[in-house]
């Protein structure tokens, strides 16, 4: 179910926190492990690294991904690729 209109979208108070010291030139990236939290349009042109449950993926915010959550450009699970021996020669 999508979050209703009038609450408007979610973002971790933290990062709001840590875009000021972006901005600031404090630090240079903002590290979370808030993947529910949608990317606004402060965020353009920043460097966040986003926690995937093992490593943080740097994730370069750009207008495309205005309205997304962090979590979708920092995958969680690895493709190895499909069981079996696909090169088996037939009888």
């Amino acid at each position: 179910m999508a979050r209703s209109v009038w609450k408007g979208p979610f973002c971790d108070n933290s990062l709001f926190r840590a875009l000021r010291k972006y901005k600031n030139k404090e630090i240079s990236y903002i590290k979370t492990r808030s993947r529910s939290s949608v990317v606004l349009i402060d965020f353009i042109g920043c460097w966040i690294h986003v926690y995937n449950g093992k490593k943080y993926v740097p994730v370069k915010i750009s207008e495309n991904m205005v309205g997304y959550k962090l979590g979708e450009f920092a995958p969680t699970r690895t493709f190895t690729g499909h069981s079996g021996n696909r090169k088996a020669v037939r009888k």
